[in-house]
Order: C-alpha cells, then sequence, then structure tokens
C-alpha cells in the first residue's frame, strides 16, 4: 500500500499482509453467507446527512458521559477476543492506546492477556464483558476479578446459546488460542477432527439455558452496572429494562453469530424507541467513518463500539496504531460535526439525518 492510511478502511489491508491467514479470517470472518457483514456496514451508506450552515463551530467537544464516566468521544473500544493473535502484546496494546485516547475500553471474557495484566497497564476506565459459561463459577470468578481490578461495568454478551457458522474457521481448522485467565481453573484445550477448535471449545463451555431469569443471577454476584450485548429488536429491549440493566449494546455480534440478522444501525431507531432514555444505548457494528458514528448519534445511540478496525490497527502495528485508528474516527467525528453545524454531541439530532424508511415514504 502506497503512503501512510488516511482512513481506518486501510489498516484491514496491513493486517492481511501481516497476519497468517487462520488469523486474518478468524478476525475478518462472519457467518455463513456474511450477508449481515457486509450489509453491516453497507446501511450506513443508505442513510444521509441534513448538515445546517451559518453555526459558529469555532468550538467543536465530542465529550460526552457514560455511564456517569466522562469520556474524550462518543467512542468505546468493543470487545473482541484473542488480541495476541494480532500483536504480541494483544490486550495491553490496545488498552494503552484507547488510554491514550482517552476513551474506555472494553475486555473481552476471551482475552489473551489476564484481566490483571490490562487494569496494571495503563489508567483509564474499562468495562468488562462476560458470556456465562455452563460453569456458573468460572463466570462468577472472572466477573468478581474484573471488579476488584478497578473494572466500571459488566457487559453480558446475550447472543451466544452457541456458536455461530463462520465457515473460515471451519475451513481452517481454528485453533482455540491460549486463554490465560482460565488457566488453573478450566481447560481450554480441546481436540477436533470435525473443523474449528474454538467451535468445539464453545459447544463445551457455553450455557445454552441462559435465559432473562439470570439477569438477576448476574447482579446478585455483582455490584457494578450490567449492560446487555446482542438486543435487536424493541422487544428485547423492553425485556432489558425489565430485567434492570444499566444498558442496552444493540450488536449483531460483529456478524458472526446469526447471519441475515439486521444491520444494527437499522434496528438502532426501534431499540432507542422502546427504551424510551431509560437507559443508554450503545451501537456496535459496522463503524468506519466519522460520518457512521454521527449518523449512528442523530439516530439516538449514546455512544458507539469499534471492534475490527482496532484489531486491523493492533496487527499493523501495536498500540501506536491502535491510538491511530481511534484518532483518524475521531477527526472525521470533529470534521462531521463542524461541516453538519454540531457544536457538541447533544447538538446532533435526528433531524440531522434521512434514513432509507423516510426516503422510501417520501415517494410514496
Amino acid at each position: 500500500m502506497a503512503g501512510e492510511p488516511v482512513h481506518v478502511n486501510e489498516f484491514q489491508e496491513l493486517a492481511r499482509q501481516v497476519l497468517p491467514k487462520m488469523y486474518y479470517d478468524f478476525f475478518a470472518g462472519g457467518a455463513e453467507d456474511q450477508y449481515t457483514l457486509k450489509e453491516n456496514i453497507e446501511a450506513f451508506c443508505r442513510i444521509t446527512i441534513r448538515p445546517r450552515i451559518l453555526v459558529d463551530v469555532s468550538r467543536i467537544d465530542m465529550s460526552t458521559i457514560i455511564l456517569g464516566h466522562k469520556t474524550s468521544a462518543p467512542i468505546i473500544v468493543a470487545p473482541t477476543s484473542s488480541h495476541q493473535l494480532a500483536h504480541p502484546e494483544g490486550e495491553v496494546a490496545t488498552a494503552r492506546g484507547a488510554a491514550a485516547c482517552n476513551v474506555i475500553m472494553a475486555l473481552s471474557f476471551t482475552s489473551t492477556c489476564t484481566v490483571e495484566e490490562v487494569a496494571s497497564s495503563c489508567n483509564t476506565v474499562r468495562f468488562f464483558q462476560t458470556y456465562v459459561y455452563k460453569r456458573r463459577d468460572i463466570t462468577e470468578l472472572m466477573v468478581r476479578r474484573a471488579e476488584n481490578n478497578g473494572f466500571r461495568a459488566i457487559i453480558l454478551t446475550a447472543d451466544t446459546p452457541r456458536l455461530g457458522r463462520r465457515e473460515a474457521d471451519i475451513k481452517n481448522k481454528m485453533i482455540s488460542p491460549r486463554l490465560r485467565n482460565f488457566e488453573g481453573f478450566i481447560s481450554t484445550e480441546v481436540v477436533s477432527d470435525k473443523g474449528s477448535n474454538l467451535e468445539a471449545y464453545a459447544a463445551k463451555t457455553l450455557d445454552p439455558s441462559l435465559s432473562w431469569k439470570d439477569i438477576a443471577w448476574l447482579k446478585s454476584i455483582t455490584k457494578l452496572p450490567i449492560l446487555i450485548k446482542g438486543v435487536l429488536t424493541g422487544e428485547d429491549a423492553t425485556k432489558a429494562i425489565e430485567a434492570g440493566v444499566a444498558g442496552i449494546i444493540v450488536s449483531n455480534h460483529g456478524a458472526r453469530q446469526l447471519d441475515y440478522t439486521p444491520a444494527t444501525i437499522s434496528v438502532l431507531e426501534e431499540v432507542v424507541h422502546a427504551v424510551q432514555g431509560k437507559v443508554p444505548v450503545l451501537l456496535d457494528g459496522g463503524i468506519r467513518r466519522g460520518t457512521d458514528i454521527f449518523k449512528a448519534l442523530a439516530l439516538g445511540a449514546k455512544a458507539i463500539m469499534i471492534g475490527r478496525p482496532v484489531i486491523y490497527g493492533l496487527a499493523a502495528k501495536g498500540e501506536s496504531v491502535v491510538k491511530q485508528v481511534i484518532e483518524m474516527l475521531k477527526n472525521e467525528l470533529e470534521l462531521t460535526m463542524s461541516l453538519a453545524g454540531c457544536c457538541t454531541v447533544d447538538d446532533i439530532t435526528r433531524s440531522h439525518v434521512i434514513t432509507e424508511k423516510e426516503r422510501f415514504l417520501c415517494r410514496m
């Protein structure tokens, strides 16, 4: 690639060049036909921006408050697995890059660096994402470790009773990485001659009986606020509120679970309407531009989460490029706000965007 990258999409090609095919496919791939993987990104292109002119935009403030924590921009590093497959420093490098940009990082339950290593690596606000295992004591142990190490919220991933069919991982016979958080507590080694070892490990550990009643159990083992990740409908958003969660993350798991689910940006407004401002709604999936962030905020998101772009930056050159990826998005958001006539994130309103549905209705 000639010259330095000028937007975050270019880091994907750099990652492809440096990573073994098995690892690149693991990070880049989606489920089955990968329809939702493409749609997560393309759906943003069908939303247009309605800018305002002659607004004094000499000062732009992108900062916001998420669950009581002030952050420099409405950007959160999403919980993604196995960062040491991308770079030897793994989640520690990612955490430091996020801290340098003063944004929140969410650490994955299946991180390759330990909770304690990430917590001691830098001073920043961190959330912890968890699955619920058949062995509930393992989930409880991890949640308590996160709380004891200064993490500020728990994210429950609720869309994974089983692992989605990730065909690239099956073809590559993806090897489950070393998960040092679990050493001494549970074996992460699974031998399978039928495809992805990762899929075999998930089948062995994930609890398919997880249901709404278990939110109460999770709340009973931690004092931290709980966000639920994987909501795609107004009905489930309402149930989440009834269950007492502190926040909702609109997510289709990076299109890695059920294919042909809608793009997250296309269902964001449905969820926001169901929530009625009772808790913050975050959006995960498909963010590649500052204009994407702007559109999500206009449709009611409090903040967005970025996953793959951070991983690609980490693979390209570690901590420094994680920081570069986040700063690129921040700079693009700042420019978008200026050109759209919005001085603060609170100035970004529903009237600033037109969706595909609205254009369709206008033609009728």
